[in-house]
């Protein structure tokens, strides 16, 4: 298909119509040359353009992220001194805020006193197990020898009783014999005493009755005394039986109280236990006293830039409040929110260029570490929930972390929040 091209020449005053229509013929021809040649440039040139574009994902919605360490109070106390300046750099464990540490010396001396009583207690009811254990055992030995000897005397005893109670009824059939025999011999004393009267019998004869009588009476005080003297037997032999027989029952009482020698051995272990209990509360107190002390000196955790410094000396500080915060620039990168239309092509691992807007576009070398789970909205403090009714379709961004190669920011130059242009070289 040929291309018709109006080229308009002013002709030269004065010149031949001939020359005019030449000269316009050969600039047309040149023209013609010259146009495909042209269309195959920019044809080249869109090529180029698209090429480069396609593989290639940017956003301006980027900036510079790090950790930034909020140092608060972990005990409350008076600021004595404050090491810090704003926008100062700190190295790891320097010594930024000291609190006054006096309150908590005291506390870590009693703790320690407290502590070092608890081990005395310890000690103490150690030794008492083995005391106890040889005691208890010595109290039952002597328990068990007890009652079997009080045992063997009450069953003595007892037969003592049964002998006397012997006696006594012998000593009654005793007072029953002589008596009968005295009742005989008064009886026949009456009979004589009237036939002596009439000397019927000699006189000799009634008083040897009587003297038998008189005899056999004595007999009869004999017998009862002696049956007296039985019963008061029986009376001392039966008390001394209840004397043994309470010993007795000490005796099996102290033998029963002997008998729960595994149970006070038991009871010493427990009081060790609970001593022992009590002395690892106490070291837990002197650990706590000793970390509440230390607490007092608030040091960096890490090295970084001060900022938002908030304490000065003289003032009272709680536990949890904040001193300052810590911006650590050895470890930062770049969160990028990507339209969710460009995340087809970006993955994990490609190179990224970063242009930082403070620098004049200086560019930084880096690399997809991550995309994230869910798009910035879904982590915002009121996430978007649109009703079915007023829908409106709106390209969400995902953010996705990009790190710096390492060695490219010797100087810290980079500081959290500064806003950069991220380009993804997609594959």
């Amino acid at each position: 298909m040929a291309n018709r091209v109006d080229v308009e020449i002013e002709a030269p005053a004065g010149g031949a119509p001939e020359e005019v229509r030449a000269l316009a013929a050969r600039r047309f021809r040149h023209v013609r040359r010259l146009l495909p040649l042209g269309l195959v440039a920019l044809a080249a040139a869109a090529y180029g353009v698209w090429r480069y574009y396609s593989v290639r994902e940017t956003t301006d919605d980027a900036q510079i992220d790090g950790h930034i360490h909020s140092i608060s109070a972990r005990v409350g106390g008076v600021v004595v001194q404050s090491n810090m300046r704003d926008d100062e750099f700190v190295s790891a464990g320097t010594v930024l805020v000291e609190l006054d540490a006096r309150d908590y010396q005291v506390a870590l001396e009693s703790a320690r006193a407290d502590l070092a009583e608890a081990e005395a207690a310890l000690r103490a009811s150690r030794s008492d197990v083995p005391i106890t254990a040889t005691t208890t055992a010595s109290q039952l030995s002597t328990a068990q020898a007890a009652i079997r000897e009080v045992r063997a005397s009450v069953e003595a005893l007892r037969n003592e009783v049964e002998a006397a109670r012997a006696r006594v009824a012998t000593a009654e059939a005793r007072v029953r014999e002589a008596e009968a025999n005295y009742n005989r011999a008064a009886r026949d004393v009456e009979r004589l005493k009237p036939l002596a009267a009439k000397e019927e019998i000699s006189r000799q004869q009634y008083d040897a009755a009587v003297a038998s009588a008189d005899a056999l009476r004595a007999a009869v005080d004999s017998a009862r005394a002696q049956l007296r003297e039985a019963e008061q037997g029986v009376r001392t032999a039966e008390s001394r039986l209840e004397r043994e027989q309470a010993r007795t029952a000490q005796a099996e009482a102290a033998l029963r109280s002997a008998g729960t020698a595994p149970e006070q051995v038991a009871v010493r272990r427990a009081q060790a236990a609970s001593s022992a209990a009590r002395v690892e509360q106490a070291r837990a107190a002197v650990a706590q006293a000793e970390l509440n002390l230390e607490r007092a000196v608030i040091k960096a955790p890490v090295s970084g830039v001060v900022s938002k410094r908030g304490v000065e000396e003289g003032q009272m500080v709680q536990p949890g409040q904040q001193v300052c915060a810590i911006v650590s620039l050895e470890d930062v990168w770049v969160t990028a929110q990507f339209k969710e239309t460009q995340l087809r092509s970006i993955r994990a691992g490609e190179p990224v260029e970063i242009r930082v807007d403070a620098y004049g576009g200086r560019v930084y070398r880096g690399r997809v570490d991550g995309i994230s789970g869910a798009t910035g909205a879904r982590f915002s403090l009121l996430p978007a929930e649109n009703a079915s009714g007023n829908f409106v379709k709106v390209v969400q961004r995902v953010p996705v972390k990009i790190v710096l190669e390492q060695g490219q920011d010797p100087q810290h130059l980079l500081r959290p929040g500064m806003s950069v242009v991220a380009t993804v070289l997609t594959r």
